[in-house]
């Protein structure tokens, strides 16, 4: 469904990706959030993102890079919050978009990529790779989320993305981590059973922390605004997907994996001689 999403909506970048125009305006008094929204989507962009601080500057980030647009924006903020002065005007170019794009893309990479060497070396590739791909399928179903529903993937929307990537695999490594101390001592427990006793033991911490994270993330979503509204989104997917994915998809991917190619037996240490004085 996901990558269903991402191939027939498609991704819509935000403006810091494909180019687009960022102007601070400076009011006489303090505007309201959704006033100031309302006004530049009434003016003919709704897609704009509008961002207010307590001390009457508004910010609005567009992909109209005419004057003529931002005429009518500040025109439109006049009727909500009186006259308005242009305190920065920056012009984000195709070039450095792209350039921006690109380098998102790396970073979200080079993640990957440290959280797959890393638990390969502090665990067994086996179990780096099913943490791994557990981290790759939230990722994703995030992004076919945010496609399904128009939303921008800005800037923003990077941030919240790659704390995904570090909830889903700290989620992902405390399950796995529990089932190689049951595996040490296991015996002969066959390992499809350590790994429901290691996901119902590790089952109430993270409910627990994902709770703790689901209250703060909903405040955030509902009394946050716009301008906080697809940040908590984000992390509620995340957040509840990571759950998900840690037991579907981690522990089934690493019982898999050790059962086809099972770590080496300790070799046996060699038999100690008997030294002594012959008589």
């Amino acid at each position: 469904m996901a990558l269903a999403g991402i191939g027939v909506r498609g991704v819509e970048f935000g403006v810091e990706f494909t180019g687009g125009r960022v102007v601070q305006y400076a009011a006489d008094r303090p505007v309201d959030a959704d006033a100031a929204r309302a006004a530049v989507a009434d003016a003919g962009f709704p897609d704009a993102v509008v961002q207010t601080t307590g001390d009457g500057d508004v910010s609005v980030r567009v992909k109209e890079t005419g004057d003529g647009e931002q005429r009518e924006i500040r025109e439109a903020l006049t009727g909500v919050a009186g006259p308005v002065a242009v305190e920065r005007d920056d012009l984000i170019g195709p070039s450095l978009g792209s350039e921006l794009r690109t380098h998102a893309l790396l970073a979200l990479g080079l993640a990957v990529a440290a959280q797959l060497l890393y638990l390969t070396v502090r665990f067994r590739w086996t179990y780096a790779t099913a943490a791994v791909a557990a981290m790759t399928q939230d990722v994703l179903l995030v992004i076919g989320l945010f496609a399904w529903l128009g939303k921008p993937a800005d800037s923003v929307f990077l941030a919240a993305l790659l704390t995904v990537v570090g909830y889903s695999v700290n989620d992902s490594v405390v399950v796995l981590d529990r089932l190689r101390e049951l595996r040490r001592r296991g015996g002969g427990t066959p390992l499809t059973d350590l790994a429901d006793r290691a996901v119902a033991q590790t089952l109430p911490r993270t409910v627990n922390t994902g709770m703790g994270a689901l209250f703060v993330l909903v405040a955030l979503a509902v009394l946050g605004g716009d301008s906080l509204a697809d940040f908590s989104v984000a992390l509620l997917a995340g957040v509840v997907l990571g759950m998900a994915s840690t037991v579907f998809t981690a522990i089934p991917l690493a019982v898999t994996l050790e059962t086809r190619h099972p770590a080496p037996a300790p070799a046996a240490p060699a038999p100690r001689r008997r030294t002594g004085a012959v008589v």
